[in-house]
């Protein structure tokens, strides 16, 4: 059995390929080595592991006992059918957006719509309008605005309060009327089960939610509705304290002084007198 010594570029040692008679055919070599490595959709490169000369020739002969170097290709035909395959099925897709552009949603009607999926618009609109919805969940109206270079339709002014303008263009900026404006919080942390929706935007406590509606949080809702309890004065709580009690006070710190005065002084030592010697 004569055999051939073969290695793939990305490896170090050689494997060797038995096969019978003196020769062996380029294409024959390539169908065995992809059969025994387990190799598909893809191509091989034969050349001389001495000179590097590549064989082009799939009928040219192999002699025995050569060693070769293998090299892994993309499969040329493959790839070129996908490109046809889906250049035929781009084709009428194309046709079809460029011709009914007349019927598809606009980018600013898109944003309005809730079900995105069944609507006629364009992937890219609908990508557009899904980054748009699901960004103000998490970011403010203006970053969202920012992204897509439009004014959300929920996006109220932060200097006056009034939404239908943003705060660039605001007319009260600047001017005498700035002050009379009055700015409302946001319900940003609060969950809305926590909330109550009013219509007075003047009521005490209320606020603005994601959405543009005026809230006010329920525990401040039944506070205020709480009427407050008065408390009596600080006169009425308060008792003159008895004569009798400041002269008993006054005549045990006088007791007190007494003992001190009276406690013995300690003996005082003369230093000219002598120990007694044991």
């Amino acid at each position: 059995m004569s055999c051939v010594h073969y290695r793939f570029q990305s490896r170090l040692t050689y494997d060797s390929l038995q096969f019978e008679g003196l020769n062996i055919t380029v294409g024959e070599l390539k169908r065995q080595i992809m059969r025994r490595e387990r190799l598909k959709f893809c191509q091989l490169k034969i050349s001389k592991a001495q000179t590097d000369e590549e064989y082009t020739d799939d009928d040219a002969l192999i002699p025995k006992n050569t060693s070769v170097i293998i090299r892994r290709v993309p499969a040329a035909g493959l790839k070129s059918s996908n490109r046809r395959f889906v250049g035929h099925q781009a084709g009428p897709s194309a046709k079809s957006s460029q011709t009914g552009d007349s019927s598809l949603l606009s980018l600013e009607q898109l944003l309005k719509t809730e079900n995105l999926a069944e609507a006629k618009a364009s992937e890219e609109d609908k990508l557009k309008a899904v980054m748009y919805q699901s960004s103000l969940c998490y970011y403010s109206s203006s970053e969202a605005m920012t992204l897509l270079g439009l004014l959300p339709p929920n996006y109220v002014c932060f200097h006056c309060g009034i939404p239908g303008h943003h705060i660039r263009h605001c007319p009260s900026k600047g001017g005498s009327s700035s002050a009379s404006h009055k700015r409302i919080r946001r319900s940003t942390g609060i969950p809305r089960s926590f909330l109550l929706e009013v219509d007075d935007p003047n009521r005490k406590g209320v606020m603005m939610d994601g959405s543009g509606k005026y809230v006010i949080p329920i525990i401040d809702a039944e506070a205020y509705a709480a009427e407050k309890k008065k408390r009596p004065s600080f006169s009425c709580q308060t008792k003159p304290l008895p004569s009798s009690s400041s002269a008993g006070a006054a005549s045990s710190v006088q007791d007190a002084r007494g003992k001190r005065s009276r406690s013995p002084s300690p003996p005082e030592t003369h230093g000219d007198q002598k120990r007694p010697r044991h």
